[in-house]
């Protein structure tokens, strides 16, 4: 009896061993599974988070080191620290979104307004600058929002590479200067709360036409093609995360994302200065150029799987339908987004 009751009690730990190491085995299997799409799906934006410490790390090496860098260019330290920043984000988006801006016929050889679609990040204006500065020579300021300088690292960058926190009166000067200006009447609002219908968000926002008539420029209408299925923003916190930034003006929107899509920047025709039109024919002659540009290169809704087979082939684009059409521009939902129409001197 001893015999057999130590063989059943060896027998019983075998069996459970292997049990636990089934079920370890399954477990890790499930987890993988799990935490994989959730890996690539929120740490990918942190890459983005990265190449822009990058570029003050670079930046900031420029700085240090302005009177060793080679003969003919120590005069001139922060064109040569943009270049190198430039060169960075080119390669990162010839390589990840195959990016292709169209339409840069459209573009005047003076100063112009440039007025974008802003998306969850603004990813393509990263490539957009790089692009314009590497190979046409021409440096594209952009106005941001003051929450950008108060983070750590960033605020010299930032001056660095021309972005201001612009009023109506500084930007126009900036055009008057001789310079290229871009804004994105939309801003952070915009990038949190639009979604892959591609509405805009701008609310009654028209300091940029009020620029433009102040500055005497002619305006360039700019949407890039998939910027929302690169990234996006959580849609089931939307409306927590609005009622947040109502109260603070702080975005808090959780982007996920990072997709390898095929990212295409299309300039349309530029919109000449006109001293006969008010500033709120000028907002709504802008967002209709904005509208048609997507409705002409846009697939609405977008879809992440699509914009992924477009590295491969151009697809047909869907008609947008027309109740989707905001001229006047969207609120998004919820009463307490008209507290965030404040402030109407700002461009963005």
């Amino acid at each position: 009896m001893g015999f057999i009751s130590h063989y059943v009690d060896n027998y019983t730990a075998s069996f459970y061993d292997m049990i636990v190491e089934y079920v370890d085995a399954e477990y890790s299997l499930w987890l993988t599974w799990f935490l994989t799409p959730v890996i690539v799906t929120f740490l990918l934006p942190a890459v983005i988070i990265v190449l822009i410490y990058i570029s003050s790390i670079i930046f900031h090496l420029y700085r240090l080191y302005r009177l060793r860098v080679v003969d003919g260019v120590q005069n001139d330290w922060r064109h040569a620290a943009r270049l190198a920043i430039m060169a960075l984000w080119d390669a990162h988006g010839w390589l990840w979104h195959g990016y292709e801006i169209r339409g840069l016929e459209n573009v005047p050889d003076g100063p112009f307004l440039l007025i974008y679609y802003h998306g969850a990040l603004p990813i393509d204006m990263y490539y957009f600058t790089a692009r314009m500065l590497l190979f046409k020579r021409r440096h594209i300021h952009t106005v941001a929002d003051r929450f950008l300088f108060k983070i750590p690292g960033w605020a010299a960058l930032l001056e660095g590479l021309c972005v201001i926190p612009g009023t109506v009166q500084t930007c126009a000067g900036v055009l008057r200067s001789g310079n290229p200006l871009a804004i994105s009447p939309g801003g952070v609002y915009e990038a949190q709360f639009g979604d892959h219908y591609y509405r805009l968000h701008w609310k009654s926002r028209m300091g940029f036409a009020k620029v433009a008539q102040e500055a005497k420029v002619p305006i360039v209408p700019m949407f890039t093609q998939n910027v929302r299925e690169a990234f996006r923003t959580v849609g089931w916190l939307r409306g927590i995360c609005l009622r947040i930034y109502a109260a603070t003006r702080v975005p808090l929107a959780p982007v996920y994302g990072g997709f390898p899509v095929k990212l295409i920047t299309h300039l349309g025709k530029p919109i000449p200065h006109d001293p006969s039109v008010t500033p709120e024919q000028l907002q709504q002659k802008v967002a209709t150029a904005i509208e048609q540009l997507v409705e002409e290169h846009q697939r609405v809704p977008g879809s992440i799987l699509l914009a992924l087979t477009e590295r491969i082939c151009e697809l047909p684009k869907r008609k947008k339908p027309k109740d989707l059409a905001n001229g006047k521009c969207h609120n998004g939902t919820n009463g307490v987004s008209s507290k965030c129409d404040s402030e109407k001197d700002k461009v963005s």
